[in-house]
């Protein structure tokens, strides 16, 4: 393809031969003078266009990096989420395995303290029944003195012999 300017149309006016029979010399020139200025309009309009295309494509550009920017936050975002659900996942079975663990150690303290409970119990109960068993054969000790001392003191009141006799 030749490069063409409105400049080699408007210079070209003159360059033609003349022939008897030919166009029309000032026919000629002003179809010239219309497409050189035809040609100047296109020039004008495409030199416009191409920097519209620059800009669009500038900004198709800038779309395409906010668009990957925006993709990029958005798997950032998803990561961070997954993350944050493990985390708390992570944070709740420490929290349930601490709890747990406590839970086990108040229940081992109250098994200890009701083993201590029933010990003590045990032990009490043994003390009651040494207890019981002193205490009655004090009772039956201080009855059977009785006894002796009501049988001396009959004895003595009907006149029999020494009471000190009879309780040896």
């Amino acid at each position: 393809m030749i490069d063409l300017t409105p400049l080699d149309v408007r210079k070209k006016k003159g360059d033609f031969r003349k022939v008897v029979r030919g166009y029309d010399a000032g026919s000629v020139d002003d179809y010239l003078d219309t497409v050189a200025q035809r040609f100047e309009e296109l020039v004008r309009e495409n030199a416009g266009l191409s920097v519209r295309v620059e800009g669009m494509a500038e900004s198709i550009a800038a779309y395409r990096d906010r668009e990957r920017a925006m993709n990029e936050a958005l798997v950032s975002a998803q990561q961070l989420r997954e993350e944050m659900r493990e985390q708390a996942a992570r944070e709740a079975d420490l929290v349930l395995r601490e709890a747990r663990a406590e839970a086990d150690r108040i229940v081992g303290e109250a098994r200890r303290q009701a083993t201590m409970a029933a010990e003590t119990l045990r032990r009490l109960q043994g003390q009651r029944v040494r207890f019981l068993r002193l205490f009655r054969a004090l009772v039956e000790r201080q009855l059977t003195e009785i006894e002796q001392e009501e049988e001396r003191t009959s004895a003595v009141g009907r006149g029999d012999e020494d009471p000190e006799a009879q309780g040896h």
